[in-house]
């Protein structure tokens, strides 16, 4: 069974489907290696113009497989070399998190998270590090990693505490209270709360609209507010002012400046 779904649409957005549905697709298996090759390959290609993640089944992602943990805790791999063991798995885990995470966080692409049950954990985590999430009624939100004596990862100590506040993050963290999408929303964790039949058709609809934009520019858009999380303002003016002048020799801007004069609807290729 293939665990990473791929459907390149004529609008110009790629579905990619997390395909565990047995596991709530809990991240075993090849899911992660398949899901990282999947979004370099989205990101290469000019003609997909926008990502979106949903999950099979019931779920978008339930984190980690656990009885892979207990496999691995099985054969006690730490005892003979630990510090040794330590860094060969941090580093592993460290490139698989930045093919991921890193990459739906920073590619010149938006990135929507289609959440259409529990996307907990790293689950969680891969929904964060998207542009924007739009979530079923059905959706369920929740660190979970203390339930399994895990501090975390996928990057969802960066995304949450930027979307909620330092201290809320802190509460989640700790408690791993599961959040309604309705709570969620409240917080700043989703955009939208759709009905759960209307999901994909409503979420697919955003992601075409997204698509139909001035991709190399939406790109530099998303390049100066990745950028403002953590730089300062001089910085951010100084990348601003380069991807302004960089845009204005885009195809796109000539199209749209001509649609104006024109008084119709700019027509986008992308570049």
């Amino acid at each position: 069974m293939t665990t990473v779904l791929v459907d390149r649409r004529d609008d110009g957005v790629a579905l990619l489907t997390l395909n565990r549905p047995d596991s709530l697709n809990a991240l075993g298996e090849d899911m992660l290696p398949r899901l990282a090759s999947t979004l370099a390959e989205c990101a290469d290609d000019p003609q997909v113009r926008c990502i979106a993640i949903t999950g099979a089944g019931r779920a978008f992602c339930a984190g980690g497989d656990v009885k892979r943990m207990d496999q691995r805790r099985a054969t006690n791999e730490a005892v003979a070399n630990p510090v040794g063991t330590v860094e060969a798995a941090a580093r592993q885990l460290y490139e698989s998190q930045m093919s991921v995470s890193e990459v739906l966080h920073t590619m010149p692409k938006p990135t929507v998270a289609l959440v259409n049950g529990h996307a907990v954990g790293a689950g969680q985590s891969i929904a964060l590090a998207c542009d924007m999430r739009i979530a079923s009624e059905r959706a369920r939100f929740g660190t979970a990693f203390r339930n399994v004596g895990l501090s975390g990862d996928y990057g969802g100590s960066y995304f949450l505490q930027r979307l909620v506040g330092p201290g809320k993050a802190r509460e989640l963290y700790f408690s791993a209270q599961i959040l309604s999408a309705e709570e969620a929303q409240t917080l700043g964790m989703v955009n939208r709360v759709v009905a759960h039949e209307e999901l994909l058709s409503e979420g697919l609809a955003l992601c075409a609209e997204l698509a139909s934009g001035p991709t190399s520019a939406m790109g530099r858009m998303k390049s100066n507010l990745t950028l403002g999380e953590t730089d300062t303002l001089a910085d951010v003016l100084r990348q601003e002012a380069q991807n302004m002048v960089m845009s204005r020799f885009d195809a796109d801007h000539s199209e749209a400046v001509s649609a104006f004069i024109e008084k119709r609807p700019p027509s986008f290729e992308g570049r």
